[in-house]
């Protein structure tokens, strides 16, 4: 290393106003980006509740967690079959101490008898597929989502390398799935 060809310039010396003017800035350019949005934009989940909508906290759903804890990790309310009644879309998944358990998606109708327990009525995603999700949205009456999975069994379960994005919709007496393009990593 060489030795300084001089004494310390004073443009080059962090003070106390300098780390503070610099954390001030930061601060705002983040309140810029988490507040600024086009015009127009609206929010694309849909309400996580809605009067009437069925309290996923308070479903029993078909998942096998061994004596894990189910964890409702997301949800959204929307009136998806038209009839004039929310229904609650709930991913769900075992609550696992480590790695990355496989999600569930479930549609939760209401009880049939007042104070009953909402009704699973669909399930988009079972978990016995090992899947996980991101982008999970409720849209109108359409939920989207893209599912990451694995290639094979040596693919670390922490790391899904396919990802595929999906839709639901009600037609004719059922959720059908519209499967997007193909994608060949994540």
């Amino acid at each position: 290393m060489q030795p300084s060809a001089g004494p310390d310039l004073p443009h080059t010396r962090a003070t106390a106003a300098h780390w503070l003017a610099t954390g001030l800035g930061l601060a705002a350019a983040v309140a810029i980006c988490v507040l600024a949005q086009p015009a127009g934009a609206a929010p694309t989940l849909a309400p996580a509740t809605a009067p009437g909508a069925p309290n996923a906290s308070a479903a029993h759903y078909p998942i096998a967690c061994h004596g894990l804890p189910v964890d409702v990790v997301t949800k959204a309310a929307a009136d998806l079959d038209g009839d004039g009644r929310p229904e609650t879309v709930a991913v769900v998944r075992c609550d696992a101490p480590t790695g990355t358990p496989p999600s569930g998606v479930y549609v939760l109708d209401q009880p049939a008898a007042p104070g009953g327990t909402p009704r699973v009525v669909g399930t988009l995603v079972d978990p016995a597929n090992k899947l996980s999700l991101r982008d999970f949205t409720v849209t109108g009456r359409t939920v989207s989502a893209t599912l990451l999975g694995y290639s094979s069994n040596q693919v670390p379960r922490c790391c899904p390398d396919l990802a595929r994005k999906f839709s639901w919709v009600w037609n004719d007496g059922r959720y059908v799935a519209i499967p997007g393009p193909h994608a060949n990593s994540v």
